[in-house]
């Protein structure tokens, strides 16, 4: 089988015409199970966890407007799953709790945007790389990755190594290694999926999530795997995952978990 969790219609519309542009193409692409994961920044109901000036401009949506998209595809057969894709925010556990706890999602994906006031993936924010301590960044994202993980509130830790983005990486490997031990070991002691994205290969980094030490080190812990490729447009939906699947078997993987209603099974890799 063959998993795309990781996408997004913030590009489009939220509307049944757009979403089956991504569902057909997910069938085009052979992927069974397949999932809209938007951005929960985008919706008012997420204002009491995470607010900034970037944020709140992109702010717009209504979780019921969302919800009743979903209803709408499954009254019409269409296969694909809902989830939220949020922005792992610390000191606001209760409050993500308590909106993931208020929607019925398949499945929850948390990921690592923001380090303090730094949107470490946005474009308006690169030139700040070269005004920063690369290896704070690095450790502060990486403390970000393990209490995420130790919240427990995650099916999924979406683009493990986004922070990689536009190729500014410490160049001592035993801090980097470090960063990726400490971060795979509260993955494994936690019930957070780690994803393999194709998205990294659109990026400047030009790079499959995660780097291939680090997902070795989550094959040797013991930690399930899911396929995405973060698709904002229907064409990237299932992009590269000839790649994915590559990195996955060359690793040692042989199976992937899938969700439904927040349940897990896992099954073989396609």
């Amino acid at each position: 089988m063959l998993t795309d969790y990781h996408n997004h219609l913030e590009r489009g519309t939220l509307t049944l015409e757009y979403l089956k542009k991504f569902t057909d193409e997910a069938l085009h692409q052979g992927i069974e199970d397949f999932g809209i994961s938007e951005h929960a920044y985008h919706f008012h109901q997420t204002r009491d966890i995470l607010s900034n000036p970037w944020v709140d401009e992109r702010r717009s949506y209504d979780m019921d407007d969302y919800v009743n998209l979903f209803e709408l595809a499954w009254k019409n057969d269409i296969n694909v799953k809902m989830s939220i894709e949020m922005d792992y925010t610390p000191g606001r556990h209760l409050e993500m709790k308590k909106f993931i706890e208020s929607y019925e999602f398949d499945y929850v994906i948390g990921s690592i945007h923001w380090v303090g006031d730094f949107g470490i993936d946005l474009a308006e924010y690169r030139k700040e790389w070269e005004k920063r301590d690369l290896y704070e960044i690095y450790r502060k994202y990486y403390d970000q990755v393990v209490t995420l993980a130790e919240s427990n509130l995650f099916d999924i830790v979406g683009h493990l190594d986004l922070v990689k983005i536009f190729n500014y990486v410490p160049t001592d490997e035993n801090f980097l290694l470090e960063q990726y031990d400490r971060a795979t070991t509260a993955l494994a002691n936690s019930k957070t999926c780690v994803e393999i994205s194709t998205a990294g290969l659109r990026k400047p980094t030009g790079q499959l999530y995660p780097d291939p030490k680090l997902l070795t080190m989550c094959y040797q812990k013991g930690i399930p795997i899911v396929l995405s490729s973060d698709a904002h447009i229907p064409e990237h939906v299932g992009a590269d995952y000839d790649q994915a699947i590559s990195l996955a078997k060359q690793t040692g993987y042989n199976t992937i978990m899938t969700f439904n209603r927040g349940q897990r099974k896992e099954v073989e890799l396609g």
